[in-house]
């Protein structure tokens, strides 16, 4: 008999295959009291599952395909440099010969401090720095498990469906090297590790298909639709068939989509619309040429002051961003200022400048206020990106602004330091725009104001969402809550493209929404012609749009807008997105 689960689909594709069940063992954490003779052999016991672990990671790092984004080797170098952390490689050793305890316990004594001191945290891109902490954790408790499956080089895998509770990065680098169809997990969101990875990667991809592993066979047929994020088991013959033609559609609809490459991004009504790319580190540039984006929309510069003991200097920052320039041939770089707090902490040197530790970081000392606040994290950042506007169109992106007052700060200061550059005969662009993202309620309400002071606004939907709806878009049990669709989100987007019309200033946006075909046509109708996103999505967004007439989007978002209930808004944007080219 067939059976259909539903989770959250997060990389598209169909997926054909034998599931395979990856089980891993409960692992022991029980404490043991130690005699002080075996203290010795337990130490020696947690270095080398610190060892074993480093090695794994070594290993999906060298599996990684050279022309994978670079967001893949990301994950698995954060792993690798947290296991080297004194945090995790000396601190249970620590508890061990204290407590006298068994490596297992003082490690998650470890885990639940660390877990303590991190608190709520929340992230725009990478997901939770709490994800990473407690996959490098298991991979060690693993290794300290003799028993426990861990996920090896199989060549049995090849074509097969793998099912799992969650999967690390390592995980999901070495199941896309051993030619997996596609994954299943039963936890997870749209953001985590694991669905940036899927994504990054190409491979169909389900999660939070809850306790599915209760009712899959090992090794019974499977497909998976990443799109729709459905699972069916056992399917007919009938129900195969119709896979098989869907899966070629799909080949069919990527080669078709690689013809609009060269297409002019124009509305049927003549409408210009501006594509462009959120890029993290200059090998992002690799998929961005190959989509012919218009330059870069959002440029996350948080990478140069991860996992080092020093601020990093105006010369490196400089350096970075006149390569990006030279890459980009003449099209504008969008660099946002560090976007630091919250999960993206500073480490070493920068982190001891000790601040209180926030209660709630996803709402504290991050973003702009943290640059005002330590203009020594900001200072060399804004000479860099002055001096580099001399090479190439440059804007610069002022990020998690909350009032206008920061904005006149930060403008102060951008004033300084071109009078500094001038005095030192110091070339630069003295017409360099200034913008702000505007991810706070407060920001989008008092849109006009920062329309005002500052020369372009970017949206960023992620933040906006969750704050607006008060509710952590990567926390499994209420992220069903996180909803663009909601009136209220709806109204403050909006509220923001009509400020900056109002003002004669651009308006972009750089978040999730901005890439997500259910949304695209809906934007456009609010007003929205300037989209940010992922490379990998802006020929299906370019074929999206390029079809629509706005005038008529416009009438038909005002009906959805005016609906009085969230079905009727739901079927509204059935409608708009009835013509929309098959995804």
């Amino acid at each position: 008999m067939s059976l259909m689960f539903s989770g959250i689909g997060v990389s598209r594709g169909i997926a054909i295959g034998n599931a395979y069940l990856l089980r891993r063992n409960q692992i022991d954490v029980t404490s043991r009291t130690l005699l002080k003779k075996g203290i010795p052999a337990e130490v020696r016991r947690f270095k080398r599952a610190v060892k074993d672990a480093r090695a794994q990671l070594l290993m999906a790092r060298d599996n990684i395909p050279k022309d994978a984004p670079s967001d893949v080797s990301s994950f698995i170098e954060t792993h690798i440099l947290m296991l080297d952390d004194a945090v995790l490689s000396q601190r249970p050793v620590e508890i061990i010969k204290g407590e006298m305890i068994n490596a297992e316990a003082a490690l998650q004594q470890q885990r639940e401090e660390l877990i303590k001191a991190f608190g709520s945290m929340d992230d725009s891109y990478l997901a939770t720095r709490i994800d990473d902490v407690n996959h490098v954790i298991d991979s060690v408790l693993r290794a300290l498990d003799d028993g426990a499956e861990n996920v090896v080089a199989s060549e049995q895998w090849k074509g097969q469906i793998i099912v799992a509770d969650d999967l690390t990065p390592a995980d999901t680098v070495s199941m896309q090297h051993h030619g997996v169809a596609g994954f299943v997990t039963e936890t997870g969101g749209q953001l985590s590790h694991t669905a940036i990875l899927a994504r990054s990667l190409g491979i169909p991809a389900i999660v939070g298909v809850s306790n599915i592993r209760r009712y899959i066979k090992p090794g019974e047929v499977i497909t998976l639709d990443g799109r729709l994020g459905m699972v069916l088991a056992e399917p007919t013959e009938e129900m195969l068939s119709d896979f098989r033609r869907q899966q070629k559609e799909t080949r069919l609809r990527q080669r078709e989509l690689a013809k609009l490459i060269d297409t002019e991004a124009v509305t049927a009504d003549g409408v210009q619309l501006k594509l462009m790319a959120n890029i993290e580190i200059e090998e992002d540039l690799k998929a961005l040429k190959r989509v012919s984006a218009k330059g870069v929309g959002l440029y996350r510069t948080e990478f140069l002051y991860m996992n080092r003991e020093t601020v990093p200097t105006e010369q490196e920052h400089f350096k970075v961003y006149t390569k990006v320039l030279r890459a980009l041939k003449g099209e504008t770089l969008t660099i946002r200022t560090a976007d630091l707090g919250a999960d993206k902490q500073v480490d070493g040197q920068m982190a001891s400048r000790t601040r209180p530790q926030a209660h709630n970081p996803a709402m504290g000392l991050r973003g702009i206020r943290l640059c005002l606040s330590d203009t020594s994290l900001f200072l060399p950042q804004l000479r860099a990106i002055l001096r580099a506007s001399a090479r190439g169109p440059i804007h610069m992106l002022l990020p998690m602004l909350t009032n206008v007052a920061e904005v006149a700060q930060c403008l102060e200061m951008v004033s300084q330091v071109k009078q500094s550059l001038r005095d030192e005969n110091i070339e630069f662009d003295e017409n360099m725009l200034v913008g702000g993202m505007i991810e706070v309620p407060a920001a989008a309400i008092a849109a006009e104001q920062f329309a005002r002071q500052l020369d372009f606004l970017s949206i960023g939907t992620n933040d906006l969402i969750q704050y607006t709806l008060a509710i952590d878009r990567i926390d499994d049990q209420v992220d069903y809550l996180y909803d663009p669709m909601h009136p209220a989100v709806l109204s403050l987007i909006k509220n923001t493209i009509d400020a900056g019309q109002k003002a004669g200033i651009p308006v972009a946006m750089c978040g999730e929404m901005a890439g997500d075909a259910r949304y695209v046509r809906l934007l456009l109708g609010l007003g929205l012609t300037e989209f940010s996103m992922p490379p990998n999505l802006i020929l299906e967004t370019k074929k999206n749009l390029i079809t629509c007439r706005r005038a008529t989007l416009k009438k038909q978002v005002s009906t959805l807008l005016a609906a009085r209930s969230s079905e009727e808004m739901l079927a509204q944007l059935d409608k708009i997105n009835a013509s929309a080219p098959s995804n």
